[in-house]
């Protein structure tokens, strides 16, 4: 077609034995928002990675406005106009909205100083064009996380791109940023640049996108117009199954279930603020809140990660003392954090070693490892919790993020730990792995584990919960048996923030 600026054909890459791109195809009209879409490890990564420079595709074609594309680099990318957004933001904070624009292309008076006016007037005309309403002058750690995703953009736009992609962007923006994300991205389009959208939201590829790309075990498996195609259409077509989302309708756990953790009138730092609620064996206690409600740090504090005011904590009837995460642990606790990478994994080294690190003085002897034991419980872990991984010794890195989470879990499980705290389980991992995880979390409260699980998405939290503790500014504001929760329900509770 005509208007077809991006063609890729039967792009092949391999990594050491790993068949990562299969033969795939893809292509992107001019103006045109484009889902690209699949579960972890599907190679939507990968291929955009082969586009931006970053990998050399072991063969197949690329074309860009009608000519062969070969950037060596993702600088060489983006001055042909071919720029990515990735998930994690690569901004300087320290400095301003223009100086972090236009770094490396900055604004110099007299062949020596630099232009800060001129600099903050390129930014002003750009933030114009783009109807951003941002100060070019304000330090970038003073914006929100959507602003500052804002700020990208517009330093992307600035390159005169005619390829945008976007990679997870709303991960960690609100309703309101989302929505004005959407409004920048539609005038981009009506100014002819073309995007490719990598999200596991559903619900906003039907809102944003032209079209849908799907990619399954490094293979394109369809595309389709996103207004004739459906959610469940999708994902069957992601995963190759279908996956049900249904509610749950009533509690698991019995009346008479034991009480396996105790919190009462907990206080800690500014965001836990006199919390009392109860676990029982068998259970997942679901926490809902909006951003900032006091979850993260109730759970922090209960783990011994965060210093306590004031409060009691019992497990098992007994009162503790719970001072750092050692303790925690040694009172059966586990924590998997809402930033796996930086508390709850290190992606440096292999899954063993994570798989164990809570447990390793349970297989040492002196100074020398169990090697044999080690490589037993790694193995019967990686098979029961189905890991997709090359082998125990593959680097963590290299999973895909469901199955880094199912190391994360596998960890506290070696540990044997009873009660666990699950922080965003399902944050940015697919629908399938969310599916895997969901299965899992079920198994381990059927064989006795209890679950506190925070989640910002009520979908899952209606899915998965026996009881729901609700938060707002710091305090419970109520609890909802799951028979008779929805997600009105919650938002009242949510939002029920402290008189005066």
């Amino acid at each position: 077609m005509s208007d077809t600026v991006l063609s890729m054909k039967g792009i092949h890459k391999r990594f050491m034995g790993v068949h990562a791109l299969k033969g795939v195809d893809f292509q992107l009209r001019a103006g045109e928002v484009h889902a690209l879409v699949g579960e972890n490890g599907a190679g939507k990564s990968t291929l955009m990675k082969v586009l931006t420079g970053i990998y050399e595709k072991d063969s197949g074609e690329v074309l860009f406005e009608g000519k062969h594309f070969h950037p060596r680099n993702p600088k060489e990318a983006l001055k042909a106009g071919v720029g990515i957004i990735h998930q994690e933001l690569n901004m300087m904070e320290h400095l301003t909205v223009a100086q972090n624009i236009f770094i490396g292309r900055e604004s110099v008076k007299g062949g020596l100083f630099l232009d800060e006016r001129g600099l903050n007037e390129r930014a002003r005309k750009l933030f114009a064009r783009l109807n951003m309403d941002i100060d070019p002058t304000e330090l970038l750690s003073k914006l929100t996380v959507g602003k500052q995703q804002m700020v990208e953009i517009a330093k992307a736009v600035s390159h005169d791109l005619k390829i945008l992609i976007l990679d997870e962007p709303t991960a960690a923006l609100t309703e309101t940023e989302i929505d004005e994300l959407f409004v920048i991205m539609r005038d981009l389009a009506a100014k002819g640049v073309a995007m490719i959208y990598i999200s596991h939201r559903m619900d906003e590829i039907g809102r944003i996108t032209n079209r849908v790309t799907v990619m399954r075990d490094g293979e394109y498996i369809g595309m389709k117009d996103t207004d004739s195609v459906t959610k469940e259409d999708i994902i069957n077509m992601m995963v190759g199954r279908v996956i049900y989302e249904d509610p749950k309708q009533s509690s698991n756990v019995p009346n008479n279930a034991e009480v396996v953790l105790k919190v009462n009138g907990l206080n800690a730092g500014r965001m836990v603020k006199n919390v009392s609620f109860e676990l029982k064996r068998g259970e997942i206690l679901g926490f809902a809140g909006l951003m900032g409600a006091g979850r993260t740090e109730t759970a922090r504090a209960l783990f011994g990660a965060d210093e306590t005011q004031s409060g009691v904590i019992e497990v098992h009837g007994k009162r503790v003392n719970i001072d750092s995460p050692m303790d925690a642990v040694g009172y059966g606790i586990g924590y998997l954090s809402e930033d796996r990478k930086r508390y709850g994994l290190a992606t440096s080294l292999s899954v063993t070693e994570n798989a164990l690190m809570a447990s390793y003085d349970t297989y040492e002897s002196g100074i020398f490892i169990h090697e044999s034991r080690v490589k037993s419980i790694t193995d019967e872990y990686i098979k029961r919790l189905q890991i997709k991984t090359p082998s125990a010794q593959q680097l963590l890195k290299n999973l895909s993020g469901g199955n880094q989470q199912k190391v994360v879990i596998a960890k506290w499980l070696i540990n044997d730990a009873e009660i666990l705290i699950f922080d965003e389980p399902t944050r940015g991992i697919d629908v399938g792995a969310k599916s895997e995880i969901y299965t899992l979390m079920n198994e381990l409260v059927a064989q006795g584990k209890s679950i506190i699980m925070i989640s910002s998405e009520l979908p899952e939290v209606l899915r998965m919960s026996d009881r729901i503790v609700v938060m707002c500014e710091g305090r419970i504001t109520g609890e909802l048996d799951i028979a008779g929760a929805s997600q009105e329900a919650i938002m009242r509770l949510a939002t029920m923030r402290e008189a005066g």
